[in-house]
């Protein structure tokens, strides 16, 4: 008989030896950990062909999976000694999404699955802590009607802002159990309200529900753009993680946070990321708390006050840093790791490949080679050649004159100059009429995909470094600004203000993803070079590569251009676009409403020594170049 649904605990997954195309990424990476020895919380990957199932049964779940999940659910209780539904120890379960490929905030996940109203109380009885039952519960109703019962989430965000201003606090934690209990009934509300349905309190409904949730999150618009834009096949489908949950959100001994191997952003040796005491994944990356650093130097390097993973919990860290060492050993690729504490006892929920940008790719993979990680052709392999091309465009020239308005965290490299807007929909349009924009949002969502692809650059006055924006941010190749709590941005009347400047839409302003500034106006930018690890990487190439490199140009600038980069000659010259300069295409424009042959000729008579001129300092740099590579 077939097997759909594969279970990660260690003594299982020891006999399992599928690929990602089955498992999916997350899935197939938790059941190595478990290989590993590592504490993984029990759970099972339910797999990608249950997917193509679930579309061709018209979207549904048949029954013999449902039995298998049921099968397996029981294996997680037998585990961890809960059980889903208990009123005395009840098992709550996250439900996550798993492609092939990494696609980060493009599908949708579930957490604190297998809470009720009576289930609630259970777990607060068993932990002595009725605030933090209360919390994961508003946290679940709130997911699970956004995900699966299609409620905005932004009915949810007011409610709370409003009892936090009610109360004046700042944050979350700051809310107690009896602000959990109203946010609660105000929640089911709501639900009623917009779905006409109570909230479910079956807990099979919920999973069953969620599972469903996620294979549908597949053909959300998001993820098919973000599919687009990263070549990743739509007939792959997802797989769905069911884990049992490990709360960071039960105290202060409690803490979630995301890391990185190496800094995503230059490529350094160093441990890279953030962590929220007493939280949950979802407000590391989601932007809604400012995170702090995982390690002392990092935090000293930015000044701040609040004390790091390394300070706050040093047990934990060290075992932490000794894990990071394990999986990039064993992956031999820069990981991204996301981990959740519970009364101090560590959890490693995911680790993948992590995102980063073209310059620390290159990096990476020349460090790599030096630590005998990886061979010098695999180094070569593990650069995306579209990424490069990020390498090659300008950065700022700092002997400009430049009004830093505002500062924020370095969370994309890569400078850009645009016109402020405040919708992704904004940006696409003024890109289509060839307009630079860089993209302001309080902080961006899974939603915002066309709009981050379509801007210059993005801005966000919430969220870390690895919140969705700079997650999002370095894959494409976009500078980012994150976090810059400096700027209030006001939506309604489309301008965000730093002190007493307002900034409006239509404004132009620069930022610079390598250092965090947010500068007023366009600033001048110098040219790139080829040199260190990206000099190394390309004569790497060149000892593997079977093709000659030619260039695209049709100007003598574009010319040596390419030839300053390493083309060995030009390949294709389009002389049309030897006439979009200022003075030229006037000419053509003269020429095309000329209405006699000799006005014509007239016309083209002006362009003629234009593109001899261009065609004889083509051939003059092209020879030049052809000499200085033959001497060396």
């Amino acid at each position: 008989m077939k097997k759909y649904i594969f279970n990660f605990k260690s003594k299982v997954s020891n006999k399992i030896n599928l690929s990602k195309n089955i498992l999916g990424g997350k899935g197939a990476n938790l059941s190595e950990m478990g290989r590993m020895g590592l504490p993984v919380p029990p759970g099972f990957t339910i797999s990608t062909e249950v997917c193509e199932l679930f579309y061709k049964n018209k979207r549904k779940i048949n029954h013999k999976i449902l039995g298998e999940i049921d099968k397996e659910l029981k294996n997680i209780e037998k585990d961890t000694g809960k059980k889903f539904g208990d009123l005395s120890n009840p098992l709550l379960v996250s439900v996550r999404s798993g492609a092939r490929v990494s696609m980060p905030g493009m599908m949708d996940t579930i957490l604190n699955l297998g809470l009720n109203d009576e289930t609630v109380h259970a777990l607060a009885n068993r932990t002595s802590n009725m605030r933090f039952a209360k919390d994961s519960y508003r946290r679940f109703i709130q997911m699970y009607s956004n995900v699966v019962l299609g409620v905005e989430n932004y009915n949810f965000e007011e409610l709370i802002e409003n009892y936090k201003l009610t109360k004046g606090v700042l944050l979350d934690t700051e809310l107690d159990q009896n602000d959990w209990d109203g946010l609660i009934k105000d929640f089911k509300n709501i639900v009623k309200k917009k779905t006409n349905q109570e909230f479910p309190q079956n807990v099979k409904e919920q999973l069953f529900g969620a599972i469903s949730a996620v294979f549908l999150s597949w053909e959300s618009h998001r993820a098919k753009v973000y599919r687009k834009l990263n070549q990743i096949p739509s007939e792959w489908g997802t797989a769905v993680n069911v884990q049992s949950m490990v709360f960071g959100n039960m105290g202060n001994d409690c803490a979630t946070g995301v890391v990185f191997t190496r800094n995503p952003s230059n490529g350094n040796h160093q441990i890279y990321g953030e962590y929220l005491i007493n939280a949950q994944g979802e407000d590391v990356v989601a932007g809604t708390r400012t995170p702090q650093h995982i390690t002392k130097k990092a935090r000293i390097a930015s000044n701040e006050s609040l004390p790091s993973m390394e300070e706050s919990m040093p047990i934990v860290f060290k075992e932490l840093k000794k894990i990071l060492h394990k999986l990039e050993k064993h992956y031999k690729d820069m990981q991204d790791v996301e981990f959740t504490v519970e009364n101090k006892k560590l959890w490693m929920l995911q680790t993948r490949s992590g995102k980063r940008t073209a310059k620390s790719a290159v990096k990476i993979a020349v460090d790599m080679v030096k630590e005998n990680l990886i061979s010098k052709k695999e180094a070569v392999l593990r650069v995306e050649p579209n990424s490069l091309d990020t390498l090659l465009h300008p950065t700022l020239d700092e002997k400009s004159n430049i009004e830093i308005i505002a500062k924020g965290l370095p969370a994309s490299p890569g400078a850009a100059s645009g016109k402020v807007v405040f919708t992704s929909d904004d940006a696409e349009r003024l890109n289509a009429s060839m307009q630079n924009t860089i993209l302001v949002r309080v902080e961006t969502s899974p939603e915002d995909i066309h709009g981050m692809h379509a801007a210059k650059g993005i801005l966000t006055a919430r969220g870390g470094m690895t919140s969705h924006a700079a997650v999002v941010a370095r894959g494409m190749g976009r500078p980012c600004v994150s976090g810059s709590s400096e700027i209030e941005i006001d939506y309604e009347k489309k301008l965000f203000k730093v002190q007493d400047r307002e900034i409006k839409e239509g404004d132009l302003i620069t930022i610079d993803g390598s250092t965090g500034r947010i500068i007023l106006g366009e600033v001048k930018t110098v040219k790139p070079e080829i040199s260190g690890e990206f000099s190394k990487l390309m004569n790497w190439a060149d000892n593997y590569r079977k093709l000659k490199i030619r260039t695209n140009s049709e100007t003598p600038l574009d010319s040596k251009t390419a030839r300053d980069f390493g083309a060995e000659g030009i390949g294709l010259c389009r002389t049309e676009h030897m006439f979009f300069d200022e003075e030229r295409i006037l000419s053509v424009r003269e020429m095309i409403l000329s209405k006699t042959k000799d006005d014509r000729l007239l016309a083209l008579s002006k362009l003629l020594p234009h593109q001899k001129k261009d065609f004889i300092d083509i051939f003059k740099i092209d020879r030049k170049s052809t000499r200085l590579n033959s001497s060396h």
